[in-house]
């Protein structure tokens, strides 16, 4: 994993907590906590830090997640305003992932691994997206759409129709978008 993803939460702990918190969730989850955004750390030390996060916090490991989706958005939009300002809508952002956003996050960061998602319209207006990561982090994009929502001053309704969470082979996702 890029320690991107660990700068991100790092300030998002912080802006809403506290320094002190960062400490001593790096100190309880037994991890360096030293992460530059171009290096590479194992899965295993997100996992720690969210499980550790979700004790100390309260909440589970997936609100965890949740949360940290939601509160990156803001953070990522104004570190990387040129792949926000194309989009009207967190639809047409969400949509663009596949052939715009991760594909650029590659270039910046070599050797991300980013997952892919397969969207199909359904009938009632809705989208679904699949989902299939062997970091099973299908709530932390959740999260990022629901951020991605708030971001553009709309609303995405998420509900989890399939999870690898509850034994399934992939996450199916269905996202309801609103004004």
């Amino acid at each position: 994993m890029k320690g991107i993803i660990f700068n991100v939460l790092e300030e998002v702990v912080v802006q809403q907590f506290s320094q002190d918190v960062w400490e001593d969730l790096i100190d309880k989850a037994e991890v360096g906590g030293a992460y530059t955004s171009l290096g590479n750390y194992s899965d295993e030390e997100l996992a720690s830090l969210v499980t550790t996060s979700a004790g100390v916090l309260g909440k589970t490991p997936g609100e965890i997640l949740r949360w940290f989706g939601q509160s990156a958005m803001p953070l990522l939009a104004t570190r990387f305003p040129s792949l926000f300002e194309p989009y009207k809508s967190s639809r047409d952002f969400v949509l663009s992932v596949n052939k715009i956003i991760h594909p650029e996050v590659r270039k910046l960061y070599a050797g991300a691994s980013c997952p892919f998602f397969h969207f199909k319209p359904s009938e009632n207006g809705s989208m679904t997206m699949a989902y299939h990561s062997q970091r099973k982090l299908c709530l932390l994009a959740q999260g990022f759409i629901e951020g991605a929502a708030s971001h553009y001053h709309d609303r995405a309704d998420v509900h989890h129709r399939e999870c690898m969470h509850g034994g399934d082979e992939k996450c199916l996702l269905e996202i309801k978008w609103s004004a």
